[in-house]
C-alpha cells in the first residue's frame, strides 16, 4: 500500500504541474484546457494533494 501511495502522489504532483502550465497557458497547444484559468486552478488543487499525500506517506514510513 506504500508504494501505490507514493505513485498516487507522483502522479498528481504531475499532473497538477501540466494543468497549470495549460490553464496558465505556459505550455501551448490546441486543447480545450489552454488558457483557461479554470485547470490552473484544479492542478493547483491536485498539486496540493499530492505533497499532502506524500508527506503523509513519508511520516508513516518513519513512524
Amino acid at each position: 500500500m506504500h508504494r501505490t501511495r507514493s505513485i498516487l502522489a507522483l502522479i498528481l504532483v504531475s499532473a497538477g504541474l501540466v494543468w497549470i502550465g495549460q490553464g496558465t497557458s505556459v505550455l501551448k497547444g490546441s486543447s480545450f484546457m489552454v488558457g483557461d484559468p479554470r485547470w490552473a486552478w484544479i492542478g493547483a488543487a491536485c498539486v496540493v494533494v499530492g505533497i499532502a499525500i506524500g508527506v503523509r506517506e513519508i511520516r508513516s514510513r518513519r513512524a
